[in-house]
């Protein structure tokens, strides 16, 4: 059975280096990274002479939602060449929600694949240490107002994935330290090769 797999998680968990190790230690496996389109929505943004903010109302209602029906686009095509997709993005808002899971999952049965859902769980003062440490221009307003910044998103795993029937797998990758992060990659390629 084919397998598209969502790492996710809120910014600065450490989705990007956990999503490109699983797919460096994956057999057949397509990476896909949502920021990909980051410098394509910045032409949008520089278009409609907008300030190039990803947390502005213009990013919600013209750019997010497109970034990610792309991505998820891509990765359906992928799946009709390849065994594996691996997609690295937040997901935030869909995780959570039923019918955007519930209506995945069933164009993923038409293509005979699998979803697993890998989720990145890490210390909220962690989290803040590495986007001071990365130093991205995304992140600047998060950072100058970080508690309302955090205010507006959920560390915690998505109750609903534990629903049966949502997801085929739900997989927590813990990453607060060197040690959680070495067990849980262990742990995830283990049940991700399977």
């Amino acid at each position: 059975m084919k397998k598209l797999i969502l790492v996710v998680s809120p910014p600065a968990c450490g989705k990007t280096f956990i999503s490109k190790k699983l797919a460096e230690n994956l057999k057949h496996v397509v990476y896909l990274d949502k920021d990909t389109l980051v410098p394509l929505s910045n032409v949008v943004f520089d278009c409609a002479n907008q300030e190039r903010n990803r947390s502005s109302e213009f990013f919600e209602k013209y750019i997010r939602n497109v970034e990610y029906d792309v991505t998820m686009d891509f990765a359906l095509e992928a799946l009709k060449y390849e065994d594996c997709v691996l997609i690295n993005a937040p997901f935030t808002r869909e995780i959570r929600d039923n019918v955007f899971m519930k209506d995945l999952r069933n164009r993923l049965k038409e293509q005979n694949c699998g979803l697993y859902v890998v989720w990145v769980e890490t210390k909220l003062e962690i989290c803040r240490q590495r986007m001071i440490s990365r130093n991205s221009p995304r992140d600047t307003w998060k950072l100058e107002h970080w508690d309302e910044y955090i205010a507006t998103r959920d560390f915690n795993v998505p109750r609903n994935l534990y629903e049966d029937g949502v997801v085929d797998k739900l997989l927590i990758f813990h990453n607060s330290s060197q040690e959680e992060y070495e067990a849980s990659m262990k742990e995830v390629i283990e049940e991700l090769e399977k």
